[in-house]
């Protein structure tokens, strides 16, 4: 069987829960699932994919993905590799295109490391589990940005039927 190394880097467990729904598309997989956070080191040559998910937090990837990419960046280069990013601002059809996503294009001009394949999902604004400073902070970047700033509800903009089809586009034989 062949082996698929998902790693993700998850604040608020979007991330996390997006790769569960894509490990339904990963059924010739064994699948290794690792927490970016722990400051993993790996032998990717030991995989037959890399799938790497990361989060945004107030315009930031969490270090640990750009930790990762720079210890691993010999092995990333030959693997069989995909990236992709979790954001509230995919939540707009037009930033949901990795080519229209400044987050993709940040991440691109300030890491070596070239996926295969990259995405690009919509997260969720989960006000119910954010402190006092963390809502008002949310608050003014939705109100920037023009989404909500009510907070009596969370609100799940993930896409689930595109996560599943990049999922197909990662477990595709090369």
């Amino acid at each position: 069987m062949e082996k698929l190394l998902v790693l993700y880097s998850s604040r608020n467990g979007q991330t996390h829960k997006i790769i569960e729904a894509m490990r339904s598309e990963f059924g010739d997989y064994e699948v290794e699932l690792v927490d970016l956070h722990t400051n993993p080191r790996k032998n990717l040559s030991k995989y037959d994919k890399v799938l790497i998910g990361a989060s945004i937090r107030y315009g930031r990837f969490h270090d640990s993905l750009y930790t990762f990419i720079h210890h691993h960046s010999e092995q990333l280069a030959v693997a069989d590799s995909a990236f992709f990013c979790v954001c509230l601002t995919a939540r707009k059809p037009e930033k949901a295109v990795p080519g229209n996503n400044a987050y993709i294009k940040k991440f691109l001009s300030r890491s070596s490391w070239r996926p295969r394949t990259i995405g690009v999902f919509a997260g969720a604004l989960k006000y119910s589990e954010y402190n006092w400073w963390q809502t008002r902070i949310i608050q003014l970047i939705m109100k920037i940005t023009g989404g909500s700033t009510d907070t009596s509800q969370d609100l799940e903009f993930t896409d689930w039927d595109k996560v599943s089809e990049f999922a197909k586009k990662v477990a595709a034989r090369s």
